[in-house]
């Protein structure tokens, strides 16, 4: 009750109290004009004094009655008062007084639980509009971003003094670097005087604060002239451009000898030959790098005319010709100071395309610094045309692009090119095409050629051109890439056994048309035996291929999709690659080295099936078929799904079919359709054997390159070795690891043996043509025994992207993504997620 009273009757005062030093804890004292201040002292004394008054009024110390009522209230029937009571009548009675004291009893009973009583702090009633509230909120305000300090400062203000001015900073300065650096700003206050470096281009901010005049700027950094500040303004802002000294004078001044530390422009330069591939996509190493980081950069392409032959329809002035720019790929992630980055696009159209031309790289940073590298002289790469019908239009069609004036003569040989419409060997829609052509031309020689009629003919002789390539290859190409691509859709969207063979059937077909179109083309005319040659060739590539397509069937309907998008890549590289070698002849007699390449390839594919066998082998253990249902493989292998007979696919179980319950795969029964009656161990054994058999027979090579490839073709064996005695004892998850790296291995071997044959000379340029004798290049569109097209370098391989242009970043993800999930799945066994979760420790 006391609490109450002090409450309810000084309110008004701790609010007052509040507010007056909540403004002082704020400062707003020392800002105010003085007379001001006196005012506010007034109202806030006369304020405290009138709540003051207002509170002693109020109050009243409540007495010890009040207490024992105010307790007695808060029970049931009052029962102190009750027990104070006297009987007013009936205390004759003894009826009466008897009831009267069991009453007494039973409010004394009820006494027991007296207890304090809470105070009642509220003010509702008392401050309808919450200024306690308010007052209290400044207060914390001031808390937080006052100082109890600065009360003390109200001592100086009554007595008039100025001190205050020199209880803080006079000045204070900032350096700040330009933004592209990535350099923190720098404050001055915390600097001492001395040596400061700092980058070309910062600014300097310095503000004065007290009298004027009494602080003064001098410095020697900026190189202003002109209209220039005045050297007390209060506040100034000016750029570093320049070492020398910046110095603060008056009282507790300062100087700083400052150095300005130069932007350097950027450099780049190529750092190597400019590559392509048969189709005309080049390649253009390059390297730059600058102190803060390049920003652009740009390559221009000018043509040579010095270079130039002049003879035919270049022999006349070409037309004004504009450089080709091109912009430089930037990295997307990391740091630009330093990079190494490859200049890749594909120009066969333009008329620039070898022609001789000279490429000049720019990079430009972020102060706008240019730098120029050396122009460098060279053909631009551009598409090849083998043959030759195909090469003479696409002659005709440069001559075209260089003069409009060359459309008389155009139109002439083009003429004379179809003379004699039965000896030229191309197709009737092809030849209709071309003499469309010429009925445009003859307009236009007659009535003159503008800049639209002059591309619209560049482009229809362009198609001609790449239609007489390619021929009806064409048309069965875009038939096959459209079943692969319905295939891929059904691989992510999960399609029905029912739908994958409609899809896997569709693919078939356009595989066997598009085969059958390439053994055609290829055919040799003179009559040789070397068109059986090449039909045999085909139609291994047909029974190979069929059994990848086979494999790639039985893995979507075991629902593996990821597995089969993998092998749904390397049938489109395959296919990618018969495309870019037809036409250019037959293969020739193998070398020592071409020869251990093929069989390294073989023992390679032939690891790769046994270790799907293994995995298989694995998967079967744990997860068996059930009783009187084969699996999958097995029953794909009999019932021919495919539209096979059963046996012809590769990794089928056979004519003889599959026991129930047995994987097929090898364990001791080893019923595969390559291992024949062997075990996984036997099959294993017999490539470790083998493998010892081509490492005898290796040519002799000299150079690193060859050391690397025989001390990895000696690991391999190694592998072998480990993955053969883990099958002898049924550990299948130790037998896979090592043949992961048996595979590693080999592939390693077979890089490196590639490049040492490039090395020693030992690897043939194809079919012995003009270009390979007389420059030692590879062949344009020569294959390795892997049936890669050879690289640029002359090195067995291949420099294109295996992935047939997906994203190698984006397809890791999505297997490390699969990798993850199976790993995940309670229901697999142990064994196998302990294999899988070894797969995500090692990547």
């Amino acid at each position: 009750m006391l609490a109450e009273q002090l409450m309810r009757a000084f309110w008004p005062l701790w609010t007052v109290l509040l507010l007056i030093l909540a403004t002082m804890m704020m400062g707003w004292h020392e800002t105010m004009p003085l007379e001001l201040f006196w005012a506010a002292v007034v109202v806030s004394a006369v304020a405290t004094f009138s709540t003051l008054f207002w509170g002693l009024r109020w109050f009243r110390v409540p007495s010890r009655l009040e207490a024992i009522a105010r307790v007695d209230a808060a029970m049931p029937g009052r029962p102190i008062a009750a027990i104070a009571d006297t009987q007013a009548i009936g205390g004759n009675d003894p009826a009466s007084t008897a009831v009267w004291q069991a009453h007494l009893a039973r409010m004394a009973e009820r006494t027991k639980s007296a207890h304090a009583i809470e105070p009642d702090l509220k003010l509702t009633d008392r401050d309808p509009y919450g200024l306690r509230f308010m007052a209290l909120l400044f207060f914390v305000v001031a808390l937080l971003f006052g100082s109890l300090l600065r009360i003390t400062s109200v001592g100086d203000v009554v007595s008039g003094s100025n001190d205050t001015l020199l209880a803080g900073p006079v000045w204070e300065g900032w350096v700040e670097p330009p933004a592209y650096t990535g350099k923190p700003a720098i404050y001055l206050n915390d600097v001492p005087a001395g040596g400061l470096s700092v980058p070309t281009g910062s600014q300097v901010t310095l503000r004065l604060y007290g009298e004027v005049g009494a602080l003064t700027l001098a410095e020697t950094v900026s190189g202003r002239t002109g209209e220039v500040a005045a050297a007390s303004e209060p506040q100034q802002k000016f750029d570093i451009t320049q070492s020398g000294t910046l110095s603060v004078l008056g009282d507790n001044g300062i100087a700083w000898d400052i150095t300005a530390i130069p932007d350097e422009p950027p450099e780049v330069e190529l750092t190597g030959p400019i590559e392509a591939d048969a189709m005309g996509e080049f390649s253009q190493p390059f390297m730059a790098f600058d102190d803060y980081g390049v920003e652009t950069g740009t390559a221009t392409i000018t043509l040579d005319l010095t270079q130039v032959p002049r003879e035919y329809g270049l022999t006349i002035d070409p037309d004004p010709i504009d450089p080709l720019v091109i912009d430089l790929p930037m990295p997307y992630t990391g740091s630009r100071t330093d990079f190494d980055a490859l200049l890749i696009d594909d120009l066969s159209e333009h008329l620039l395309a070898n022609l001789p031309v000279t490429m000049q790289v720019q990079v430009v940073d972020a102060a706008g610094q240019v730098t120029d590298a050396m122009a460098e002289k060279m053909i631009l790469p551009g598409r090849r045309f083998f043959r030759p019908f195909a090469k003479a239009v696409i002659e005709q069609r440069r001559d075209l692009m260089w003069s409009k004036a060359n459309v008389v003569r155009v139109n002439q040989v083009l003429r004379a090119m179809t003379h004699r419409p039965d000896e030229l060997g191309i197709e009737e829609t092809s030849y209709l095409r071309l003499r469309t052509i010429i009925r445009q031309l003859d307009r236009m020689s007659e009535f003159g050629m503008n800049d639209d009629g002059q591309a619209e003919i560049v482009q229809a002789l362009w198609d001609l051109a790449v239609q007489l390539e390619d021929g009806r290859l064409a048309d069965a190409r875009k038939r096959l890439e459209r079943a692969q691509e319905r295939l891929a859709e059904a691989m992510r969207n999960g399609a029905s056994d029912a739908e994958i063979a409609e899809l896997m059937q569709e693919l078939r077909e356009a595989t066997d048309d598009y085969m059958r179109l390439l053994a055609e083309e290829s055919e040799p005319s003179n009559g040789t035996d070397q068109a059986d040659n090449s039909e045999n060739a085909t139609e291994l590539s047909m029974d190979e291929i069929q059994a990848l397509m086979d494999r790639i069937e039985e893995l979507m309907q075991e629902g593996r999709m990821a597995e089969a998008a993998e092998l749904m890549e390397q049938l489109n590289e395959l296919m990618e690659n018969m495309r870019v070698t037809q036409g250019e002849g037959g293969d020739g007699p193998q070398t020592p080295g071409q020869q251990s390449m093929q069989d390294l390839a073989e023992t390679l594919r032939d690891q790769e099936e046994l270790s799907d066998d293994a995995f298989r082998e694995l998967q079967e253990q744990f997860n068996p078929a059930p009783q009187g249902q084969q699996p999958q493989p097995g029953q794909q292998g009999e019932q021919g799904q495919d539209g096979t007979e059963p046996g012809e696919q590769q990794g089928q179980q056979g004519e003889q079919g599959q026991e129930p319950g047995n994987s097929g795969s090898g364990g001791d029964t080893g019923e595969d359709g390559q291992g024949g009656g062997q075990s996984l161990a036997e099959r294993q054994q017999a490539l470790r054997d083998e493998l010892q058999r081509q490492r005898d027979g290796l040519p002799s090579l000299d150079g690193e390159a060859g050391e690397i490839a025989r001390q990895s073709l000696e690991q391999a064996e190694g592998a072998m070795d480990g993955a053969e005695e883990a099958l002898r004892n049924g550990d299948l998850a130790e037998a896979i690891d090592r043949q992961a790296e048996a595979m590693n291995a080999l592939r390693n071997g077979m890089r490196e043996l590639g490049q040492s044959l490039a090395e020693n000379g030992n690897d043939d340029p194809g079919q012995g043509t003009e270009q390979g004798e007389a420059s030692g290049r590879p062949v344009p569109g020569a294959r390795d025994p892997l049936g890669r097209e050879i690289g640029n370098t002359g090195q067995s391989g291949t420099e294109q992207e295996l992935l047939g242009g997906v994203d190698v970043n984006r397809r890791a993800e999505e297997l490390l993504d699969e990798i993850r999930r199976r790993s995940g799945e309670q229901e697999r066994p142990e064994i196998e997620r302990d294999y899988l979760r070894r797969l995500l420790d090692q990547f």
